[in-house]
């Protein structure tokens, strides 16, 4: 099957504009805009509670702004009808569950909807896009398997199998390495990084490891309590200063000796308390 052709204008496909992000009364961010270049891969940073997984929820439509607008080709998110979004935009969720007894093929498969009606069930097509988003994750010889049985990492593959089965050109992925073993991160984020540069797909992805964010990231945005502290591509952003600022970590920044990108190094705990005492 060929890759499909996400080619579009040089307008940016998805932004939020001024928006004021909330669960009840608590405020997450105010007056919050940012635009996600289009084929990139868009990796979102912060520190716990910052406001990283919010803004991604806003950005998927799966949470309404209580101002401020997302634009997604310059039309407000939530004007638009559901299998319009869904056929645009793909999802993987922090921590999804699958339905019980649910084989692999099968969850692939729940990918294919926004492409069904009434008028047009399962096809061939259906049946050809499906394989191959299982053979392009790797998951192809678990296709009959049961979801429930799988290890972690096989289970996030299958997830990123069904948002591929969407054949969307936007893909967003919530903290897709969480609870992963490191090879099993570096495979996710490979594949992630793969989708990218060979079919031209936007990604937009939330990760707590900045050192794997700086290596996979053609633009990354930084943020701090609910405020974009800094935007770009990683070698253009990321200093010692930045870290400090959104972290407060003490480091080095240096060159990744594998990809020339940059690699943050905290300092040493003798250093940091060295630094403490020596303030105070």
């Amino acid at each position: 099957m060929s890759a499909p052709d996400f080619s579009r204008s040089t307008v940016n496909r998805l932004s939020a504009e001024h928006v004021t992000l909330a669960y009840d009364q608590r405020v997450i961010a105010e007056q919050l805009s940012v635009e996600i270049p289009d084929h990139s891969f868009t990796v979102i940073v912060g520190p716990n509670a910052c406001g990283k997984s919010t803004l991604l929820r806003a950005l998927s439509r799966m949470l309404k702004p209580s101002r401020g607008e997302v634009l997604l080709d310059g039309r407000d998110i939530r004007s638009l009808p559901a299998k319009q979004v869904a056929r645009t935009l793909g999802l993987l969720p922090q921590s999804a569950v699958a339905p019980e007894g649910i084989t692999v093929a099968d969850l692939v498969g729940r990918g294919r909807y926004p492409h069904q009606g009434l008028l047009r069930q399962w096809s061939a097509e259906d049946e050809r896009v499906v394989q191959e988003s299982m053979r392009q994750t790797g998951v192809a010889e678990l296709a009959e398997r049961y979801v429930d049985e799988l290890s972690g990492g096989q289970r996030q593959r299958v997830w990123i199998a069904m948002a591929l089965a969407q054949q969307t050109p936007l893909l967003l992925l919530d903290e897709p390495t969480t609870y992963l073993d490191i090879q099993h991160q570096i495979d996710v984020l490979d594949l992630c990084a793969e989708l990218h540069e060979t079919q031209g797909r936007t990604l937009v992805a939330v990760l707590h490891d900045l050192n794997h964010a700086a290596r996979y990231a053609t633009h990354l945005i930084a943020l701090r309590g609910g405020e974009v502290i800094a935007e770009g591509a990683p070698e253009d952003i990321v200093t010692a200063a930045l870290v400090e600022r959104v972290f407060g970590l003490k480091c080095q920044v240096v060159e990744d000796p594998e990809t020339g990108t940059p690699l943050v190094v905290p300092a040493a705990r003798k250093a940091r308390v060295q630094r403490v005492t020596a303030a105070s």
